[in-house]
């Protein structure tokens, strides 16, 4: 096994994998592509964990589609369910998870496996209230986590920007930069990622470091060569609530470099 350069300390990769590592360097900072729930949680960690980082989003505030989800979060084993005596499970959520379709076994263990901990840290470290937990459909249990406020994903994902911007604020570990449209990944020699190029008032910037993409889906972008168009042109038609900026960017990146994709065909029309 190997340490993966400004990672948690406890955090390894099979010498089998580290080949196949996006990029294994030492970085001064981790790029974040995307503004939204998953860009704001792989930018405070890496922040908790003492690194810097550098978010680029190409709208003019963050947030993307997270902060329309209404009916809160889904997850497995928490501190809140254990102490309102609900007894759910990793594995039946697993279970759930597949019998609603997902194809990739592998996949949904690791995202249920991780579920507890990560509702558990949104609690913990944003002092966020998910205290009402339901069970909604294709659950087995009361396993949904949300708090008093109408809009969870709004609440949760502003919590996560609002420390972002704290630290940025007070410190050079953390840069937000709006507006900022990525359209290129940088590689190096052995084909490693090691940068990424965006577009900001009608010039180029580059940003040098690992680069983490967190930019959502294409569910908004209907013209005719893009991904909706490509891999579910039976959707073409209809009306969607995604952001205009699910354009697919990141995923067009990543293939660019050599990136492999799964499961594009499944297109959530309406986020909220």
């Amino acid at each position: 096994q190997a340490r993966i350069p400004g990672a948690h300390p406890s955090t390894t990769v099979d010498s089998a994998t580290q080949g196949a590592m996006a990029t294994v360097f030492p970085a001064e900072q981790a790029i974040v592509l995307g503004g939204g729930l998953a860009g704001m949680s792989a930018a405070n960690t890496v922040l908790e964990n003492g690194g810097k980082i550098v978010l680029l989003d190409k709208s003019s505030f963050c947030g993307g589609n997270s902060t329309k989800a209404t009916s809160g979060i889904s997850a497995a084993a928490t501190k809140t369910q254990r102490a309102q005596g609900i007894d759910d499970t990793v594995e039946l959520f697993v279970d759930d998870t597949l019998k609603g379709g997902a194809s990739k076994p592998e996949v949904a263990k690791i995202l249920c496996g991780n579920s507890g901990a990560d509702v558990d840290w949104l609690v913990d470290k944003f002092n966020l209230d998910l205290s009402l937990v339901a069970r909604l459909g294709g659950h087995s249990a009361p396993r949904t986590h949300r708090g008093r406020e109408r809009f969870p994903g709004m609440t949760i994902t502003y919590a996560l920007i609002q420390m972002v911007e704290k630290i940025a604020d007070r410190t050079d570990r953390a840069r937000i930069i709006t507006k900022a449209r990525a359209h290129k990944l940088l590689t190096n020699s052995s084909g490693a990622c090691v940068g990424v190029v965006y577009e900001k008032g009608g010039a180029d910037f580059q940003e040098h470091g690992p680069v983490i993409i967190a930019t959502g889906g294409f569910g908004a972008d209907f013209s005719q060569q893009s991904l909706l168009a490509k891999y579910r042109p039976d959707l073409m038609h209809l009306p969607t609530t995604n952001g205009e900026h699910c354009t697919g960017d990141g995923i067009r990146m990543g293939e660019a470099i050599g990136g492999k994709t799964i499961d594009l065909e499944w297109v959530q029309v309406h986020p909220t």
